[in-house]
Protein backbone atom coordinates (compact mmCIF):
# COMPACT_ATOMS: atom_id res chain seq x y z
CA UNK A 1 0.00 0.00 0.00
CA UNK A 2 1.01 3.88 -0.73
CA UNK A 3 2.80 4.83 2.46
CA UNK A 4 0.17 7.07 4.58
CA UNK A 5 1.39 11.39 4.77
CA UNK A 6 1.64 12.50 8.30
CA UNK A 7 2.17 15.92 9.32
CA UNK A 8 2.87 17.26 13.33
CA UNK A 9 1.52 20.15 14.41
CA UNK A 10 3.29 21.15 17.68
CA UNK A 11 6.89 20.64 18.08
CA UNK A 12 7.43 21.16 21.55
CA UNK A 13 8.95 19.07 24.50
CA UNK A 14 7.09 15.71 23.38
CA UNK A 15 7.33 16.13 19.56
CA UNK A 16 10.59 14.41 19.40
CA UNK A 17 8.72 10.83 19.87
CA UNK A 18 6.24 11.23 17.42
CA UNK A 19 8.98 11.76 14.76
CA UNK A 20 11.19 8.78 16.30
CA UNK A 21 7.82 6.52 15.21
CA UNK A 22 6.81 8.39 12.41
CA UNK A 23 10.41 7.33 11.55
CA UNK A 24 10.24 3.68 13.24
CA UNK A 25 6.72 2.99 10.76
CA UNK A 26 8.75 3.84 7.76
CA UNK A 27 7.37 1.05 5.92
CA UNK A 28 3.78 2.35 6.20
CA UNK A 29 4.09 6.62 7.35
CA UNK A 30 6.01 9.11 6.07
CA UNK A 31 7.07 12.70 7.72
CA UNK A 32 5.65 14.88 5.00
CA UNK A 33 5.47 18.69 7.22
CA UNK A 34 6.11 20.03 10.45
CA UNK A 35 4.48 23.08 11.97
CA UNK A 36 4.85 25.21 15.41
CA UNK A 37 4.35 28.75 15.89
CA UNK A 38 8.04 28.70 16.77
CA UNK A 39 9.24 28.25 13.08
CA UNK A 40 13.05 27.26 14.99
CA UNK A 41 10.98 24.55 16.88
CA UNK A 42 9.74 23.10 13.26
CA UNK A 43 12.85 23.21 11.77
CA UNK A 44 14.88 21.04 14.35
CA UNK A 45 12.10 18.17 14.00
CA UNK A 46 12.32 18.24 10.07
CA UNK A 47 16.42 18.12 10.80
CA UNK A 48 15.31 14.91 13.41
CA UNK A 49 13.33 13.36 10.52
CA UNK A 50 16.20 13.91 8.20
CA UNK A 51 18.66 12.36 10.00
CA UNK A 52 17.28 8.84 9.37
CA UNK A 53 16.00 9.49 5.75
CA UNK A 54 18.17 12.85 4.51
CA UNK A 55 16.92 12.28 1.00
CA UNK A 56 13.11 12.94 1.93
CA UNK A 57 11.47 16.68 1.71
CA UNK A 58 9.41 17.55 5.22
CA UNK A 59 8.29 21.23 4.64
CA UNK A 60 8.30 23.37 7.34
CA UNK A 61 4.88 25.51 8.50
CA UNK A 62 4.13 28.18 11.06
CA UNK A 63 0.16 27.88 10.42
CA UNK A 64 -1.22 24.72 10.94
CA UNK A 65 -4.73 25.61 8.46
CA UNK A 66 -2.14 26.66 5.69
CA UNK A 67 -0.23 23.56 5.80
CA UNK A 68 -3.66 21.59 5.80
CA UNK A 69 -4.62 23.46 3.02
CA UNK A 70 -1.10 22.99 0.66
CA UNK A 71 -0.19 19.86 1.34
CA UNK A 72 -1.56 16.39 0.54
CA UNK A 73 -1.94 14.82 3.84
CA UNK A 74 -3.73 11.47 5.66
CA UNK A 75 -3.02 12.32 9.19
CA UNK A 76 -2.36 14.94 11.88
CA UNK A 77 -0.65 14.34 14.70
CA UNK A 78 -1.72 17.12 17.61
CA UNK A 79 1.05 17.84 20.13
CA UNK A 80 0.23 21.51 20.77
CA UNK A 81 -0.64 22.71 24.53
CA UNK A 82 -3.37 20.35 25.91
CA UNK A 83 -6.05 23.87 25.52
CA UNK A 84 -5.35 23.91 21.86
CA UNK A 85 -6.11 20.03 21.10
CA UNK A 86 -10.00 20.67 20.67
CA UNK A 87 -9.92 23.06 18.01
CA UNK A 88 -7.19 22.02 16.13
CA UNK A 89 -8.74 18.04 16.00
CA UNK A 90 -11.96 19.62 15.09
CA UNK A 91 -10.78 21.21 11.97
CA UNK A 92 -8.48 18.43 11.35
CA UNK A 93 -11.49 16.29 10.92
CA UNK A 94 -13.32 18.86 8.54
CA UNK A 95 -10.73 18.80 6.31
CA UNK A 96 -10.89 14.66 6.45
CA UNK A 97 -7.68 13.78 8.47
CA UNK A 98 -7.23 11.40 10.90
CA UNK A 99 -5.96 12.68 13.82
CA UNK A 100 -3.23 11.29 16.26
CA UNK A 101 -3.47 13.58 19.70
CA UNK A 102 -1.42 13.49 22.78
CA UNK A 103 -2.89 13.87 25.96
CA UNK A 104 -5.16 14.97 27.52
CA UNK A 105 -7.51 14.20 23.83
CA UNK A 106 -9.12 17.94 25.09
CA UNK A 107 -9.60 20.01 28.08
CA UNK A 108 -13.44 19.96 27.90
CA UNK A 109 -15.88 16.84 27.38
CA UNK A 110 -17.57 19.46 24.91
CA UNK A 111 -14.67 19.22 22.44
CA UNK A 112 -14.15 15.41 23.34
CA UNK A 113 -17.42 14.63 22.02
CA UNK A 114 -17.59 16.34 19.41
CA UNK A 115 -14.08 15.24 18.08
CA UNK A 116 -15.33 11.47 18.31
CA UNK A 117 -19.24 12.27 17.34
CA UNK A 118 -17.35 13.97 14.17
CA UNK A 119 -14.76 11.09 13.34
CA UNK A 120 -17.60 8.42 13.87
CA UNK A 121 -19.34 10.60 11.21
CA UNK A 122 -16.46 10.75 8.44
CA UNK A 123 -15.13 7.48 9.34
CA UNK A 124 -11.93 8.94 10.61
CA UNK A 125 -9.89 7.34 12.98
CA UNK A 126 -9.53 9.07 16.08
CA UNK A 127 -6.04 7.94 18.56
CA UNK A 128 -4.97 9.37 21.66
CA UNK A 129 -1.52 8.79 22.95
CA UNK A 130 -1.50 7.08 25.66
CA UNK A 131 1.75 5.12 24.90
CA UNK A 132 2.26 3.32 28.10
CA UNK A 133 -0.17 0.82 27.57
CA UNK A 134 2.03 -0.50 25.08
CA UNK A 135 4.63 -1.03 27.34
CA UNK A 136 5.65 -4.77 27.30
CA UNK A 137 5.15 -4.63 31.73
CA UNK A 138 1.74 -3.29 31.28
CA UNK A 139 0.50 -6.13 28.56
CA UNK A 140 1.57 -8.54 30.84
CA UNK A 141 -0.50 -6.73 33.49
CA UNK A 142 -3.68 -6.23 31.21
CA UNK A 143 -3.55 -10.32 30.03
CA UNK A 144 -3.34 -11.64 33.63
CA UNK A 145 -6.69 -9.08 34.70
CA UNK A 146 -7.81 -10.36 31.42
CA UNK A 147 -7.09 -14.09 32.21
CA UNK A 148 -8.55 -14.15 35.67
CA UNK A 149 -5.25 -14.53 37.37
CA UNK A 150 -6.38 -11.93 40.13
CA UNK A 151 -10.16 -13.25 41.36
CA UNK A 152 -12.24 -11.02 41.70
CA UNK A 153 -10.20 -7.14 41.88
CA UNK A 154 -10.14 -5.25 45.05
CA UNK A 155 -8.50 -1.84 44.44
CA UNK A 156 -6.32 -0.25 42.06
CA UNK A 157 -3.29 2.38 42.50
CA UNK A 158 -1.80 5.01 40.48
CA UNK A 159 1.00 6.86 41.74
CA UNK A 160 2.93 9.74 40.01
CA UNK A 161 5.62 10.75 42.87
CA UNK A 162 7.62 13.19 40.50
CA UNK A 163 8.82 16.76 40.93
CA UNK A 164 8.70 19.93 38.57
CA UNK A 165 10.13 23.01 39.86
CA UNK A 166 8.94 26.28 39.17
CA UNK A 167 11.78 26.63 36.08
CA UNK A 168 10.14 23.75 34.34
CA UNK A 169 6.83 26.27 34.80
CA UNK A 170 8.24 29.25 33.86
CA UNK A 171 9.99 28.11 30.56
CA UNK A 172 6.46 27.54 29.34
CA UNK A 173 4.00 30.08 31.00
CA UNK A 174 0.57 28.22 29.68
CA UNK A 175 1.75 25.17 32.33
CA UNK A 176 0.00 25.00 35.20
CA UNK A 177 -2.81 26.82 33.80
CA UNK A 178 -6.56 25.84 34.10
CA UNK A 179 -7.15 26.81 30.33
CA UNK A 180 -4.06 24.86 28.63
CA UNK A 181 -2.88 22.63 30.80
CA UNK A 182 -4.89 21.49 34.02
CA UNK A 183 -2.45 20.89 36.93
CA UNK A 184 -0.24 17.81 38.33
CA UNK A 185 -3.62 14.99 38.31
CA UNK A 186 -4.10 16.35 34.16
CA UNK A 187 -0.47 16.73 33.07
CA UNK A 188 1.27 14.53 34.59
CA UNK A 189 -1.00 11.96 35.91
CA UNK A 190 -3.23 10.89 33.22
CA UNK A 191 -1.19 8.44 31.49
CA UNK A 192 -1.20 5.83 35.20
CA UNK A 193 -5.02 6.77 35.65
CA UNK A 194 -5.63 5.49 31.88
CA UNK A 195 -3.92 2.19 32.73
CA UNK A 196 -5.48 2.07 35.83
CA UNK A 197 -8.77 2.44 34.24
CA UNK A 198 -8.10 0.32 31.80
CA UNK A 199 -6.99 -2.76 34.33
CA UNK A 200 -10.67 -2.59 36.22
CA UNK A 201 -12.39 -2.22 33.00
CA UNK A 202 -15.82 -0.77 34.41
CA UNK A 203 -17.26 2.94 34.63
CA UNK A 204 -16.88 5.11 37.20
CA UNK A 205 -19.62 5.94 39.43
CA UNK A 206 -18.21 8.36 41.86
CA UNK A 207 -15.28 10.69 41.75
CA UNK A 208 -13.63 12.14 45.21
CA UNK A 209 -10.39 14.70 45.50
CA UNK A 210 -8.06 16.70 47.66
CA UNK A 211 -5.80 18.93 45.79
CA UNK A 212 -3.80 21.92 47.06
CA UNK A 213 -0.82 24.33 45.59
CA UNK A 214 1.64 23.80 47.79
CA UNK A 215 4.87 25.20 46.09
CA UNK A 216 4.39 25.90 42.80
CA UNK A 217 3.72 29.58 41.44
CA UNK A 218 0.41 28.12 39.17
CA UNK A 219 -3.17 28.39 39.05
CA UNK A 220 -3.76 24.91 39.35
CA UNK A 221 -2.63 21.62 41.66
CA UNK A 222 1.07 20.71 42.53
CA UNK A 223 -0.39 18.12 44.75
CA UNK A 224 -3.42 15.95 44.51
CA UNK A 225 -5.40 13.00 45.50
CA UNK A 226 -8.69 11.52 43.46
CA UNK A 227 -10.51 8.40 44.77
CA UNK A 228 -12.75 6.84 42.25
CA UNK A 229 -15.75 4.23 42.90
CA UNK A 230 -16.29 1.49 39.82
CA UNK A 231 -19.74 0.04 39.58
CA UNK A 232 -17.78 -3.19 39.42
CA UNK A 233 -18.05 -2.32 43.64
CA UNK A 234 -13.78 -1.91 43.11
CA UNK A 235 -11.84 0.77 44.42
CA UNK A 236 -9.26 3.13 42.36
CA UNK A 237 -6.92 5.74 43.93
CA UNK A 238 -4.74 8.12 42.29
CA UNK A 239 -2.09 10.21 43.98
CA UNK A 240 0.25 12.99 41.68
CA UNK A 241 2.76 15.35 42.98
CA UNK A 242 4.85 17.89 40.87
CA UNK A 243 7.13 18.90 44.50
CA UNK A 244 8.66 15.25 45.77
CA UNK A 245 11.73 16.44 47.27
CA UNK A 246 15.04 16.71 45.98
CA UNK A 247 13.91 14.38 42.73
CA UNK A 248 11.27 11.82 40.73
CA UNK A 249 10.89 9.01 43.33
CA UNK A 250 8.29 6.78 41.84
CA UNK A 251 5.51 5.97 39.32
CA UNK A 252 3.59 2.76 40.05
CA UNK A 253 0.70 1.11 39.04
CA UNK A 254 -0.92 -1.54 41.80
CA UNK A 255 -3.77 -3.56 41.30
CA UNK A 256 -4.87 -6.09 44.19
CA UNK A 257 -7.17 -8.90 43.86
CA UNK A 258 -8.18 -12.10 45.72
CA UNK A 259 -5.61 -14.32 44.35
CA UNK A 260 -3.20 -11.64 42.97
CA UNK A 261 -0.97 -8.97 43.77
CA UNK A 262 0.85 -6.88 41.09
CA UNK A 263 3.59 -3.79 41.19
CA UNK A 264 4.36 -1.88 37.73
CA UNK A 265 6.75 0.62 38.48
CA UNK A 266 10.45 1.73 37.12
CA UNK A 267 10.81 5.53 35.30
CA UNK A 268 7.78 4.92 32.88
CA UNK A 269 5.97 2.07 34.57
CA UNK A 270 8.25 -0.44 32.39
CA UNK A 271 9.14 -2.94 35.00
CA UNK A 272 7.71 -5.67 36.79
CA UNK A 273 8.61 -4.91 40.97
CA UNK A 274 5.69 -7.41 42.62
CA UNK A 275 3.78 -10.14 40.80
CA UNK A 276 2.67 -12.35 43.24
CA UNK A 277 -0.49 -14.93 42.27
CA UNK A 278 -2.02 -17.92 43.67
CA UNK A 279 -1.83 -19.65 40.28
CA UNK A 280 1.65 -21.42 40.54
CA UNK A 281 2.32 -20.67 36.85
CA UNK A 282 1.79 -17.18 36.73
CA UNK A 283 5.07 -16.32 37.75
CA UNK A 284 8.30 -14.47 36.44
CA UNK A 285 12.34 -16.37 36.83
CA UNK A 286 13.38 -13.43 35.46
CA UNK A 287 12.66 -9.73 35.64
CA UNK A 288 10.42 -8.10 32.73
CA UNK A 289 11.77 -4.81 32.16
CA UNK A 290 11.06 -2.29 29.03
CA UNK A 291 14.24 -0.80 28.57
CA UNK A 292 14.29 2.69 28.57
CA UNK A 293 16.16 6.21 28.99
CA UNK A 294 13.39 8.87 29.24
CA UNK A 295 9.28 9.26 31.26
CA UNK A 296 8.21 8.71 27.91
CA UNK A 297 9.06 5.44 27.33
CA UNK A 298 9.44 3.36 24.21
CA UNK A 299 5.28 3.14 23.57
CA UNK A 300 4.69 5.57 20.48
CA UNK A 301 6.38 3.48 17.95
CA UNK A 302 4.10 0.55 19.13
CA UNK A 303 1.02 3.41 19.45
CA UNK A 304 1.30 4.47 15.45
CA UNK A 305 1.53 0.72 14.52
CA UNK A 306 -1.57 -0.24 15.88
CA UNK A 307 -3.07 2.69 14.85
CA UNK A 308 -1.90 2.40 11.12
CA UNK A 309 -3.32 -0.92 11.24
CA UNK A 310 -6.52 0.77 12.38
CA UNK A 311 -6.67 2.68 9.87
CA UNK A 312 -5.59 0.36 7.23
CA UNK A 313 -8.50 -2.43 8.77
CA UNK A 314 -11.13 0.01 9.59
CA UNK A 315 -11.30 -0.62 13.20
CA UNK A 316 -11.12 1.16 16.20
CA UNK A 317 -7.28 1.94 17.16
CA UNK A 318 -6.53 0.37 20.85
CA UNK A 319 -6.60 3.91 22.93
CA UNK A 320 -9.46 6.00 20.47
CA UNK A 321 -11.20 8.67 21.46
CA UNK A 322 -13.90 6.74 23.51
CA UNK A 323 -10.66 5.60 25.52
CA UNK A 324 -9.38 9.23 25.57
CA UNK A 325 -12.33 10.78 27.16
CA UNK A 326 -12.40 8.71 29.96
CA UNK A 327 -9.56 9.84 32.25
CA UNK A 328 -10.23 13.21 30.84
CA UNK A 329 -13.89 12.98 32.17
CA UNK A 330 -12.68 11.40 35.86
CA UNK A 331 -10.12 14.13 36.19
CA UNK A 332 -12.62 17.37 34.99
CA UNK A 333 -14.96 15.66 38.30
CA UNK A 334 -12.00 15.52 40.75
CA UNK A 335 -11.84 19.42 39.36
CA UNK A 336 -15.18 20.15 40.32
CA UNK A 337 -15.63 21.37 36.45
CA UNK A 338 -18.44 18.72 35.18
CA UNK A 339 -20.93 16.23 37.37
Amino acid sequence: MAKLKCAIIGCGRISYKHVEAIANNDDYLELTAVCDVIEERAVEKKNQYLEKYPDREVAVYTDYQEMIEKEDLDIAAIATESGYHGDIAIHCLEKDLHVMIEKPMAMTLEEIDAINDLGRKKNLKVAVCHQNRFNPPIQKLHKAVEEGKFGNLINGTARVLWTRDQHYYDLAPWRGTKALDGGTLMNQCIHNLDLLLWMMNSPVVSVKAERGTFMRNIEMEDYGVVLMRFENGTIGTLEGSAVVYPKNLEETLSIFGETGTAVIGGLAVNEIETWNFEDPEEKIDDPVKDEIDNVYGNGHTPLYKDYIEAIVEDRDPLISGEEGRKPVEVLLKAYGQTE
